[in-house]
C-alpha cells in the first residue's frame, strides 16, 4: 500500500517492538510498525517503572548502544532510586518510577520523528512465507503488505486470555483484544509453542488512600539518571508508599480460593516465579503473617495508583473487601480489578544468537513472545532484533553480544541454550562476570560498538571518551599524591583503619575497605583541590577501578579463557548422534540447538565438561 516493499515490518508496538523500529530506522532501513492500537503505542501495561535490579543495567546498555529506553525514561519519571548503594559497584541498579501517559506519549513522539516509520493500525495474522523465508506479513482486513524482514513482538496478545476469578474472557492486555492465527500458523511450520501465564494488580484511586498510615518512600537525594546524554535532570519528584497486608486481608484472599482460576486449575500456562500473585504468596508462605505492599504513583496529573504486590486473578469483590482491610486502603475506591492472563510464547531454543528463527529465514522473535517478562528484557531483545534485521537487509554482519560484554549478552545466550519454561526475568546473579558488567561502564563497554554500527551517536563516543580519559587522569593524581602520617592518622583512627607510619600515597589509601573518596577528600584539602576538575563520574570510576582491581583482573581472565571456546567454530550441522562419547542427553540437546561455537555448546543444560571435551578433539580433528 504505502510502500511498494519495506526493509522491516515490526508486528506489535511494546517496548520491544518499539526498540525494533527505532533502531532499523536510525540507522537507515525503511519500517513499517503496524499495531493493533496506535493509542497504546509503549504502553506501561504492568507497573510503572523502568529499571531496578540487573533491570536497571539493561537500559543503560539499550542507551549506550543508541537506543531510546533511557533517554525516554529520564524525560518522563517521577522518581529515581539507585538501588543496593550499600552493596558493592557490580550490584548498584538505578530504577525510576514514570508518568505512565507520558512514557508512552514520548515513545510516539520519538518513533513519529523518524521520517523512515511508518504506522498501520491493524492486527497481523498471518506472515507471508516464501521458499523457507518470511517476506511480510497479512492482515485481519486481508491487506498484505511485503517486508525483506520481519520482527514479531506480540507480547501477552497470541491468543490472550484474561481471567478474573471463574470468569474469562479472550485479551491482550484489559480493554483490549487479543491476537489469532499466527500461532497456528507457526505451529503448522514446525514451531514449538507454549503457555504462559503472567499477572497485574488492581488500580486504586489516590484520593481515596490514607498516606499518613504508610510508610513514605522518597526518591534519592541527588537523582540520577539512564541515559549517559545530557537528559534534563529530576528537579521534583513523587514519593512511593510502602503499607502491609494482615491476617484478616490474607483471611479475605483465602475465601476467594475455592473460585481461583490458578488454584481451580484453569489457568494452564506458568507464572513468573519472582513475581507471585498475593493469593499465592500467602499460600506458599503461610508461615508469614504480612506482606510488603508499594503504592506507586502513575503520573504527575492523574490520581490512579499502582498497587505493587497485590497482583491478583480473584473475584474481583474479593479482591475490593481485601484491599480495604490493609493500613490506608480503608476507603479505597478500585478504578479496575487485577487480573491474570495466559498467552502463547515459542520457546527461544528456537533461534539463533540474532533472535533470528532456525525455521523461517528473515523472521525474528522479541520480548514475551520469547518467554521473557518486563519492559527491560522485552526493550534488549527488540534492539537487538531491530539491528540486525538492518544488518540482514544492508548486507552487512550480524551483531551479537558475550556474555562478558553486556547482561543483554547473558540474556540472549541464556534463552537460546537454555530455553525457559517459566518467564524469565534478568538477575545480577545470571551473569558470572558482573563485576565487568557495571550499570555505570555501560557506555564505556558498548558505545564504541553502536557507534561503529551507526546507532550511537559521534557525540556519545566523545562524552565516553572524555570520560575515560578524565578517569586515568584522575587516578594519576591519586597514584601521585602523597600523604604524611601526620596528616591522615587521625582520619584513620576515626575510621578504624590501621595508622600509617611512613608517606603513602592516597590511592593506597584507596584500596582500603572503609575508606572512600569523599571522606579521604574532606581530610585531605590539597587532595580535594587537586581533584576539583574532575566530574563526579570521573572519581567514581576512578574509585571503582582502584578498590576492585584484583577482582575486576580476575573476570576478564576468565572472560578471555571463554573467548578461547567461542573460537572454536562449529560449522554445519554435525551428526551428533554418531558420536557414541557424548552422552545420551548432549546429543539430545545438541542436535535440537545446533550451537555456533564450541563455548555456546559448553553452556546448554545437559552438555557436561566431558562433552564439551569430546567435541573439542572432533573439531581438532
Amino acid at each position: 500500500m504505502q510502500q511498494e516493499e519495506y526493509d522491516l515490518i515490526v508486528v506489535g508496538a511494546g517496548h520491544a517492538g518499539c526498540e525494533a523500529a527505532a533502531a532499523a530506522a536510525g540507522l537507515g532501513s525503511r519500517v513499517l510498525l503496524v499495531t493493533m492500537n496506535l493509542n497504546t503505542i509503549a504502553q506501561m501495561s504492568c507497573n510503572p517503572a523502568m529499571g531496578g535490579v540487573a533491570k536497571g543495567q539493561i537500559v543503560r546498555e539499550i542507551d549506550a548502544l543508541g537506543g531510546q529506553s533511557g533517554r525516554i525514561t529520564d524525560a518522563t519519571m517521577l522518581q529515581f532510586r539507585m538501588l543496593n548503594r550499600s552493596k558493592g559497584p557490580a550490584m548498584w541498579s538505578p530504577r525510576a518510577q514514570s508518568d505512565r501517559m507520558r512514557f508512552a506519549e514520548e515513545w510516539r513522539l520519538t518513533l513519529e520523528s523518524l521520517p523512515l516509520v511508518d504506522f498501520w493500525q491493524e492486527a497481523v495474522t498471518g506472515l507471508l512465507i516464501e521458499n523457507a523465508a518470511c517476506v511480510g506479513v497479512r492482515t485481519a482486513l486481508g491487506v498484505e503488505f511485503r517486508g525483506r524482514t520481519v520482527v514479531l513482538t506480540n507480547g501477552t496478545f497470541l491468543n490472550g486470555l484474561m481471567h478474573i476469578g471463574e470468569k474469562n474472557f479472550g485479551g491482550g492486555r484489559a480493554a483490549e483484544r487479543g491476537s489469532q492465527g499466527l500461532t497456528e500458523q507457526l505451529v503448522g511450520l514446525g514451531f514449538e509453542a507454549g503457555r504462559m501465564k503472567t499477572g497485574t494488580p488492581p488500580r486504586v484511586d489516590g484520593r481515596t488512600l490514607d498516606y499518613s498510615k504508610m510508610e513514605v518512600q522518597a526518591g534519592d537525594e541527588n537523582p540520577g539518571r539512564f541515559s549517559y546524554l545530557d537528559t534534563p535532570p529530576l528537579t521534583r519528584q513523587r514519593p512511593c508508599y510502602i503499607t502491609y497486608t494482615n491476617a484478616r486481608v490474607h483471611e479475605i484472599l483465602r475465601e476467594g480460593f475455592e473460585k481461583s482460576p490458578m488454584f481451580q486449575g484453569r489457568i494452564k500456562g506458568l507464572g513468573p516465579r519472582y513475581c507471585p500473585s498475593v493469593e499465592d504468596k500467602i499460600n506458599r508462605f503461610a508461615d508469614k503473617d504480612r506482606h510488603q505492599i508499594f503504592v506507586e504513583p502513575e503520573g504527575w496529573h492523574t490520581v490512579e495508583c499502582y498497587v505493587n504486590g497485590f497482583s491478583s486473578s480473584l473475584p474481583e469483590d474479593v479482591q475490593y473487601r481485601a484491599l480495604r482491610e490493609i493500613a490506608g486502603f480503608e476507603r479505597a475506591k478500585m478504578f479496575r480489578p487485577g487480573y491474570a492472563i495466559e498467552y502463547d510464547f515459542f520457546p527461544p531454543t528456537q533461534l539463533t544468537n540474532t533472535l533470528e528463527t532456525k525455521l523461517v529465514r528473515n523472521l525474528w522473535l522479541a520480548g514475551q513472545i520469547n518467554g521473557t517478562t518486563g519492559y527491560e528484557e522485552a526493550a534488549c531483545q527488540g534492539l537487538m532484533a531491530g539491528i540486525n534485521a538492518h544488518q540482514r537487509v544492508s548486507g552487512r554482519p550480524a551483531f551479537t553480544l558475550r556474555r562478558d560484554e553486556a547482561y543483554i549478552g547473558v540474556l540472549i545466550d541464556d534463552l537460546i541454550n537454555k530455553g525457559t519454561d517459566e518467564p524469565y526475568r534478568m538477575f545480577t546473579s545470571r551473569a558470572e562476570h558482573r563485576i565487568l558488567l557495571r550499570q555505570d561502564n555501560a557506555d564505556s563497554r558498548l558505545t564504541p560498538l553502536g557507534h561503529a554500527l551507526g546507532l550511537a551517536s559521534d557525540e556519545r563516543l566523545a562524552r565516553v571518551r572524555q570520560k575515560e580519559q578524565d578517569t586515568a587522569e584522575a587516578l594519576e593524581v591519586l597514584s601521585r599524591f602523597g600523604v604524611e602520617p601526620a596528616a591522615i592518622n587521625e582520619f584513620l583512627a576515626e575510621n578504624n583503619s590501621a595508622e600509617i607510619s611512613e608517606k603513602t600515597r592516597a590511592l593506597n589509601l584507596l584500596r582500603r575497605p572503609g575508606i572512600e573518596l569523599p571522606a579521604l577528600a574532606a581530610a585531605l584539602p590539597a587532595l580535594a583541590e587537586a581533584l576539583a576538575g574532575f566530574s563526579p563520574e570521573a572519581q567514581e570510576q576512578a574509585v571503582i577501578q582502584t578498590k576492585y582491581e584484583t577482582y575486576l583482573l580476575k573476570e576478564q581472565q576468565q572472560a578471555e579463557r571463554m573467548r578461547e571456546l567461542e573460537n572454536f567454530r562449529i560449522e554445519g550441522r554435525l551428526s551428533y548422534a554418531a558420536m557414541p562419547a557424548l552422552s545420551h542427553e548432549a546429543r539430545e540437546k545438541l542436535l535440537k540447538i545446533q550451537p555456533e561455537t564450541l563455548g555456546q555448546a559448553s553452556r546448554i543444560s545437559g552438555v557436561s565438561p566431558a562433552d564439551v571435551s569430546v567435541l573439542m578433539v572432533y573439531l581438532n580433528r
